[in-house]
């Protein structure tokens, strides 16, 4: 009898989880072709259609879906099989696969790597950043272990650890009316032209929530692709933004023509949190990384007091 092998079965799993064959293969860092190949392999081997494929996308049959549940329940023992053995009872004794969005990695990532490292020194970290949604894709298909994202995000299947709450400030453009003003608050917003990041990042919806703002047609037509562009188009005078306070205190480079400032009543546009998939054999490890981010900020800002 020939039977599956696991990472066909992962190629499985992954477009059963994100609907779409280019997702899919993005999860499992193989070309769309290469996945298709193994799905097909995989339909010819048990002699039934797995998926249905659509122009939008793909659909399980419903044998795909009944092969999608053994096939993860396969894979989280195999992945248990693996890091039992390898990591013999210590943490961080083998690879680690830890994620971060855009508007985390630069400012988290570095600290805590060197800290990892000293404490675990048979660790081997390997740093991945994306996009919320692609993050979390990768944790379903188990092509990450963990990764940094910002709250709040709904994912079913996935568990988070909330480290810290992230503060927004404004960026004003230097001699600004609202760089003067005592008793900044979000509704000082309202009439200004709100830059913010390109439509995808989870900062641009954090940011309107937070402020209690809707997107209007001035807010459409400009926006910025990264916080180093964002802070460089408040620089050249085309409006305001929204900074969350782990960037501006972290490495975010922000020259003097442009001013921060926070708001009278802090505004907690978002929290840092640490995510995994559920049932994860790495579950505990994610935790430490979590708590090791959360004294290491916490002493941060202690210091800064």
């Amino acid at each position: 009898m020939i039977l599956p092998t696991l990472r066909q079965l992962q190629f499985l799993v992954a477009l059963g989880e994100t609907g779409s064959f280019s997702r899919a293969a993005e999860a499992c860092h193989v070309t769309q072709p290469t996945l298709s190949a193994g799905i097909k392999e995989l339909e010819d081997l048990f002699g039934v259609s797995l998926a249905e494929r659509e122009s939008r996308g793909a659909t399980l049959t419903h044998a795909g879906e009944i092969a999608v549940a053994r096939a993860s329940a396969l894979l989280a023992d195999a992945h248990a099989l693996v890091q039992s053995v390898t990591s013999a009872g210590a943490l961080f004794s083998g690879s680690f696969q830890l994620g971060a969005i855009p508007t985390i990695a630069p400012f988290v990532l570095p600290q805590i790597v060197g800290l990892l490292t000293r404490q675990y020194p048979d660790l081997k970290l390997y740093l991945t950043e994306d996009r919320t949604q692609r993050l979390i894709d990768q944790l379903r298909a188990r092509t990450l272990d963990a990764a940094f994202i910002a709250l709040p995000w709904e994912a079913p299947g996935i568990e988070v650890m909330t480290l810290f709450d992230d503060e927004f400030l404004l960026a004003a453009p230097a001699g600004h009316p609202l760089s003067r003003k005592n008793g900044l608050s979000p509704d000082d917003l309202e009439d200004q032209d709100l830059l913010l990041l390109e439509d995808g990042h989870c900062l641009r919806e954090h940011s309107l929530s937070a402020c209690r703002l809707k997107p209007g047609p001035g807010r459409e037509q400009v926006a910025a692709t990264s916080l180093g562009t964002l802070v460089n188009m408040v620089a050249g005078g085309l409006g305001v933004s929204l900074i969350p306070r782990l960037a501006a205190d972290h490495g975010l480079p922000i020259g003097s023509d442009v001013a921060i400032r926070p708001f009278v009543t802090p505004v907690i546009g978002r929290q840092i949190g640490i995510a995994w998939k559920a049932g994860s054999p790495r579950e505990a490890e994610a935790r430490r990384i979590g708590e090791i981010v959360s004294a290491e900020f916490a002493s941060r800002r202690a210091a800064a007091e």
